[in-house]
């Protein structure tokens, strides 16, 4: 009975997704049945990281006011979490909510300066109205992995915009070196000069 009443409550509960429904029951269903008692409130009540992994279902799902409401809960319960910012800033990147985005961005940053896909995603959004910043953002990631073919590649479209050809070429060079495949989204007139990677 204690069990149906529990699926009862479940099922009830709007904003909860399909993933957290299965993790609440699974570890309802894993309590010792000897025990006789209802397990306790840590055993049932959604941890921080079961609602991530919530909030990163309906993401993929396309729920993305979902995916934001429970990446909110995640804050809630843990407002040091930089993957629930920066799901929170590509989530508002995507939607076209810059500054919030970017908010989200340097919040996951505080956290931890480091987190590369924060440092790309905002590289991204700052590249046309700040491509100083970008840039700094972009060595930045660089830095923390020194063959992301996506940096080497955007840090070259900035110098091509700040007619620096030679620096421009340098990093599409690296780009290619770290990953072939991205040749082709290399410009135009920079494409026949890749033949030898930079040193």
């Amino acid at each position: 009975m204690k069990r149906r009443q529990w699926l009862v409550v479940l099922s009830g509960t709007a904003t909860a997704a399909t993933a957290l429904m299965a993790w609440a029951v699974h570890s309802y269903a894993t309590a010792p049945p000897e025990s006789g008692t209802r397990p306790a409130a840590r055993e049932t009540a959604p941890s921080a990281d079961s609602l991530l992994q919530a909030g990163i279902a309906q993401q993929g799902y396309g729920d993305l006011e979902g995916a934001a409401r429970t990446y909110r809960r995640v804050l809630e319960l843990d407002p040091r979490n930089k993957f629930a910012w920066y799901n929170l800033g590509v989530i508002a990147h995507d939607d076209g909510r810059t500054a919030e985005a970017r908010s989200a961005y340097e919040k996951s940053l505080k956290i931890d300066p480091s987190f590369q896909a924060a440092l790309f995603n905002e590289a991204l959004l700052l590249k046309s109205s700040d491509p100083d910043r970008a840039m700094g953002l972009l060595e930045r990631v660089i830095g923390v992995s020194p063959q992301d073919a996506a940096a080497h590649l955007h840090l070259g479209e900035i110098w091509a915009e700040k007619h620096r050809g030679r620096d421009a070429l340098d990093e599409f060079r690296r780009a290619v070196a770290a990953d072939p495949s991205i040749r082709s989204q290399v410009p135009e007139p920079f494409r026949n000069s890749l033949g030898s990677s930079p040193e």
